[in-house]
């Protein structure tokens, strides 16, 4: 059943240097507009979905630009506003073998979104629009102004009985040198307000300073997840392991944790053409498994799918609908190279 589901979050500004060069290099720059919550917002559209976003363009040309382009990717902007000068805007210099590859951000605490007044929203409002919302790490490391506006938001859709999503997304830049000290009461009451989140055992143990006696990734998952689901009494956790192997390919291990069991999924070893943007494929699919109230084996196996989709098509936004994934999972499943499609 389609619902309605609102992504609040900052529109980014994505300035890439061409093919493989550096920013030394370059004499041009393409540009695009993206961010966590308009991949996410767009991804849900695409699978039947109403996406929203809920956040604050520049009012000039530059937000004309960027509210046509988000249109362009089926996300419904009726509960954006206008608002301030600025738009965030960050620089991606592609790697390529041994040299990673490269985002610089500028202009983000100048921003319309990160600059916006909270009492232009009305959050009351909003909540009585929306099914479900989606929050960030990334948007919840701004400023305090936007960490209220954040938990407002939350607090009223929760109250309404809506569903809260929350991916953790931590960002050790975004943090200061105070990190996971500062982040830490912040991310807290997140969880205590959300019903999905996304997150690692890595989360456990940094961001929640969780303790683990095992050394390896998955037992340390297997451990301390149900203790997090626990604590904060959240009905489903998910997320992913990723594994760079020496050939530059990649390979994904999804898990979710629901009425206090495991579903894990892999994704084959596939080779990434554009890696920005995949976790957010993946959150994608995690959101609309559980709201579609699929079994935790075919959630998995779909956001897993999703993600691995989102590595081989250039720009942040995951472009793959529900019968692309599909067809992914099930080769996935079957371990065999998919043909061309006549």
């Amino acid at each position: 059943m389609s619902k309605k589901i609102a992504s609040f979050g900052e529109v980014m500004m994505r300035l890439e240097v061409p093919g493989y060069g550096l920013l030394s290099q370059g004499s041009t720059l393409n540009y695009s507009f993206s961010g966590t919550g308009v991949n996410v917002a767009s991804a849900l559209s695409r699978y039947g979905h109403t996406g929203y976003m809920i956040t604050t363009l520049p009012d000039n040309p530059l937000g004309d630009a960027a509210l046509s382009y988000l249109q362009k990717l089926g996300i419904n902007m009726s509960l954006a506003q206008r608002g301030g000068c600025y738009i965030g805007s960050y620089f991606l210099e592609n790697g390529f073998g041994a040299r990673p590859s490269r985002v610089t951000y500028t202009n983000r605490l100048e921003s319309s979104f990160n600059t916006a007044d909270g009492a232009s929203y009305s959050f009351t409002a909003l909540a009585d629009s929306i099914d479900a919302v989606s929050f960030c790490g990334i948007t919840l490391a701004m400023n305090d102004n936007v960490r209220r506006q954040m938990k407002q938001l939350a607090a009223a859709v929760k109250q309404k009985g809506g569903n809260v999503i929350f991916d953790c997304n931590y960002r050790p830049s975004l943090w200061g040198k105070d990190g996971y000290e500062a982040a830490r009461p912040h991310y807290e009451e997140m969880l205590q307000l959300a019903d999905i989140v996304l997150m690692n055992e890595k989360d456990a143990l940094h961001v929640l300073g969780m303790q683990s006696q095992a050394e390896a990734r998955k037992e340390q998952l297997l451990e301390l997840i149900p203790q997090v689901a626990k604590a904060y009494h959240i009905a489903v956790i998910a997320g992913t392991q990723r594994t760079i192997h020496p050939d530059n390919t990649h390979s994904l291990l999804g898990y979710i944790y629901r009425e206090q069991a495991f579903s894990f999924a892999d994704a084959n070893r596939f080779a990434v053409y554009d890696r920005i943007g995949a976790g957010d494929a993946f959150t994608s699919g995690i959101v609309h498994g559980v709201l579609e109230q699929l079994a935790s084996g075919e959630i998995i196996a779909f956001a897993v799918a999703a993600g691995m989709l989102a590595h081989t098509v250039a720009g942040d936004t995951p472009m793959a609908n529900v019968h692309d994934i599909n067809q992914a999972a099930a080769y996935a499943m079957n371990q065999t190279v998919r043909d061309i499609e006549r």
